[in-house]
């Protein structure tokens, strides 16, 4: 889950880093042969370690994932958070599974066991599965140099942020569905935790959030200029609908729908719609 996690959301993965990983499940092959009495200590640390880990790295939620395409809004951190928390669970479970053992409970096991692997399972099956995980497609970008990080320069953050609006309106980034932090941060030629700090000090905002909202108001004037919801969509960046009617929702408080029937001067739908 951790290397999903890592390939999915943070960055892409290499061999050698990757392959210190491999010790885990290593360590539990061996305990099973050799020392099965571990188990019951090695299994529920690698859970809680690697669930702590991962909710260590979503402390500053969704800026922390750059593979994660920014249309997807907050919804990814809040579903890999939800993972960390199951495998943290899981932890607990195989103590719980070993308390019950030493205090001569054997009943108890089967519905410990049975009822709490189960929900994780499922739970774990049906986040990972999410389409809000899915991170955006690789295109190659210009070759531009990243400026190390720099300490905090209120100046220098504002033009940074005027540079990223001319880039984001006048080549109209924000139209792309696969935009991401990590692509973004290339096309500026700044590491991507410097890119998503200014975002935040500058607006208040994530950096998903701050997109988003480009892509909300050309979906406003395309409502505007009559096109269907579901052009209006894919006419701004979105391609899902659930994530669009969900940002859409957040920033005008309103469904797409029902900010075409309440908008001034709004002409009719198009018939396709």
């Amino acid at each position: 889950m951790w290397v999903a996690f890592q390939a999915t959301a943070v960055r892409s993965l290499r061999g050698a880093g990757e392959a210190l990983h491999l010790a885990g499940p290593l360590a539990t092959l061996l305990c099973g042969l050799y020392l099965p009495a571990a188990l019951d200590l090695l299994i529920p640390l690698t859970f809680l370690g690697y669930g702590t880990a991962m909710l260590l790295v979503l402390r500053s939620g969704v800026d922390t994932m750059p593979r994660i395409r920014l249309e997807s809004g907050d919804v990814p951190a809040l579903v890999w958070r939800i993972i960390a928390l199951t495998l943290i669970a899981s932890a607990f479970i195989d103590v719980a599974v070993a308390l019950v053992f030493l205090a001569d409970l054997p009943h108890w096991q089967p519905w410990i066991v049975s009822g709490g692997s189960a929900g994780l399972l499922l739970t774990l099956g049906g986040l990972a599965l999410s389409e809000s995980l899915a991170n955006g497609r690789e295109r190659p970008v210009e070759n531009r140099r990243e400026t190390p990080l720099r300490d905090v320069d209120p100046v220098a953050d504002a033009e940074m942020m005027v540079r990223l609006e001319r880039l984001l309106t006048e080549q109209q980034l924000y139209l792309d569905p696969d935009l991401t932090l990590g692509r973004l941060s290339r096309r500026m030629g700044v590491p991507a935790k410097q890119l998503s700090t200014a975002i935040n000090r500058s607006t208040g905002a994530n950096v998903s959030r701050y997109v988003n909202r480009f892509r909300v108001e050309r979906a406003c004037e395309c409502l505007l200029a009559g096109e269907a919801v579901t052009a209006a969509m894919l006419s701004s960046g979105f391609n899902t609908r659930s994530n669009f009617n969900r940002e859409f929702r957040r920033i005008t408080g309103k469904t797409p729908g029902n900010w075409r029937e309440t908008a001034p001067g709004c002409r009719p739908q198009s018939p396709q719609e």
